[in-house]
């Protein structure tokens, strides 16, 4: 939007074209979404807690969770309203990549309203019937795929690429709509799962989306792309905006949901966000750099589906409890060492992550 208005401007100074550098774009857009989220933040705890929308805690998780009962949730509205605001005024709205990546974290967002709605309504910790949700899930994440898919205006946009190896190229062809339908349920349903200890989730995404905006910034770019042989997408140099919303955004909730957390995100933010990132990745064409960089999410999710099948299979669990945070919440380590060691593993896979950019 404010683009859009820097451009008119230009007529009277050529100064406002500055505004039309994706790079200070997307620096504005971390800004403008941190600076929302801060200041809106203690409002919206008010009205949550006034309202009565508060964490319910599981019986049959750990104890020293009990005391967290109360919190209030449903605090990814204040990240979804800071993104979205954010990539609004500073993205270029002419770009569909921009609409598809807003309007599946919108969609997702909803479905973890729903079912966030759902936990307080009935007073526990169900929400939405599973099958229910995986439904709505596939619905908005095979919607997504097929627009991409159709909408693709060149070969590489279909593409697979392998990281650390040069010039390899995989044509998926309608494979991948099955791709992109399960990079972005896969993700957004691991950063639910990880989302289970206070600012747990959210750095780590937030991590994640900052170098998802280096990935973004190189495939726009075709003069990068070229030397670094990456695949080139026209146009998709825009997500960066996005990105730095979610970074902002991220950053400005943490505020309020580091240990001890005054909000928690509930499935509202925690299924957006991991559609997001899980688009963001589609688009840019790095699906198996995002496995490497959400390597906490990856361990999360394996952690429950080897906890379920060995107990199915043998009667025996692998963990004391899944997903694997409360494994070594249960073991006796404090929970902010086991956020700060996530943190911590999440930089190492990020950074290694972005050093497939030149080790090729």
């Amino acid at each position: 939007m404010l683009m859009y208005l820097a451009e008119y401007l230009t007529r009277y100074h050529t100064g406002f074209n500055v505004f039309q550098y994706i790079t200070l774009r997307t620096i504005l857009g971390v800004l403008t979404a941190l600076f929302i989220a801060l200041v809106i933040g203690p409002s919206m705890i008010r009205h949550l807690t006034r309202f009565q929308i508060r964490q319910n805690v599981r019986d049959d998780g750990p104890q020293s969770h009990l005391s967290k009962a109360g919190t209030p949730t449903m605090g990814g509205v204040l990240i979804l309203v800071s993104i979205l605001a954010s990539t609004l005024l500073w993205a270029d709205l002419d770009n569909r990549f921009v609409w598809v990546v807003m309007t599946t974290t919108l969609l997702f967002g909803v479905i973890g309203f729903i079912d966030d709605y759902l936990k307080l309504a009935r007073r526990n910790s169900k929400g939405l019937r599973a099958p229910y949700k995986y439904f709505w899930q596939s619905v908005v994440a095979l919607g997504t795929a097929l627009f991409l898919y159709h909408t693709a205006q060149s070969p590489t946009e279909t593409e697979l690429i392998v990281p650390f190896v040069k010039s390899v190229a995989i044509e998926l062809g309608a494979l991948y709509v099955a791709l992109t339908y399960f990079v972005i349920v896969g993700t957004s349903n691991a950063v639910n799962l990880t989302d289970g200890l206070d600012g747990l989730a959210v750095l780590p995404t937030v991590l994640v989306a900052a170098a998802l905006v280096v990935f973004a910034y190189v495939a726009g770019n075709v003069n990068f792309a070229r030397y670094l042989a990456v695949p080139y997408v026209y146009g998709v140099g825009e997500v960066c905006v996005f990105c730095g919303a979610i970074v902002g955004a991220g950053l400005g909730f943490l505020w309020f949901n580091t240990y001890p957390a005054q909000v928690f995100m509930g499935d509202i933010g925690a299924l957006a966000l991991g559609a997001a990132i899980g688009t963001v990745a589609v688009v840019v064409r790095q699906e198996l750099a995002l496995l490497i960089m959400g390597g906490v999410f990856v361990m999360e999710t394996v952690s429950v589906i080897l906890q379920v099948v060995s107990f199915k299979l043998t009667g025996k669990r692998i963990f004391r409890m899944a997903p694997i945070h409360h494994h070594f919440e249960l073991k006796g380590w404090p929970e902010p060492r086991v956020i700060v060691r996530f943190w911590i593993i999440t930089v190492i896979l990020v950074l290694a992550a972005l050093a497939t950019l030149k080790i090729r």
